[in-house]
């Protein structure tokens, strides 16, 4: 459970998408979830240490997207943190996420060398 604290500890969760599924949540006011979050039924996001190797391994060679950062407190008891890859907590929301919960949105765009360049401050 040790690391399960170390993580809530964290202030800032991240979702990547593409531009265009973000662009509709916001004119709703609500992100509800995009293609494998309807599909499982919640909505899945990223810690700082772990959105990389999220994108490196779901949105590779995708270009348009864009990186959500998301306080975690606002996101009240719909958040849980669940095993995933190899037993790894990952943050799940259980529910929509609304435009209040956003801290920035930031392009993510592809860099000449084919991988997705960050922005500095994606670690909390």
């Amino acid at each position: 459970m040790r690391l399960k604290k170390e993580m809530e500890l964290k202030k800032s969760l991240y979702k990547v998408l593409p531009a265009v599924i973000w662009r509709s949540a916001e004119a709703e006011g609500l992100f509800r979830g995009a293609g494998i979050d309807l599909q499982d039924g919640f909505i899945h996001l990223s810690s700082a240490d772990q959105v990389v190797e999220t994108v490196t391994k779901h949105f590779a060679n995708q270009d348009g997207l864009l990186l959500v950062t998301i306080d975690r407190e606002k996101l009240g008891p719909a958040l849980r943190w669940e095993p995933s890859r190899g037993g790894e907590l990952f943050p799940h929301v259980y529910g929509a996420i609304s435009m209040e919960a956003v801290e920035k949105v930031d392009p993510l765009p592809l860099g000449d060398d084919g991988t997705h360049q960050f922005p500095s401050s994606t670690v909390d």
